[in-house]
């Protein structure tokens, strides 16, 4: 972990985010009191409609009437 004043920070900012892209971690002080971190940013995970298709699946009653006494716990009757 590096530990750098606001100022070299300012001055030295592209430096600072090559170290920090390949796994540093950057604390930036204001005097003597740390005020920030620098860290890469984690990769998103993308989502798209049907990502687990085939991976997810349902019994055969999963979409079948439930039983009327189960309808009525739900409704409460």
């Amino acid at each position: 972990m590096t530990r750098v004043t606001v100022h070299v920070a300012k001055t030295t900012l592209s430096k600072l985010i090559e170290r920090v892209e390949a796994g540093e971690e950057v604390i930036i002080a204001r005097g003597n009191k740390p005020v920030a971190r620098l860290v890469a940013v984690e990769p998103s995970v993308r989502r798209s409609p049907g990502g687990l298709k085939g991976l997810v699946t349902a019994g055969e009653d999963a979409f079948a009437p439930l039983p009327e006494s189960e309808l009525e716990a739900w409704e409460g009757v």
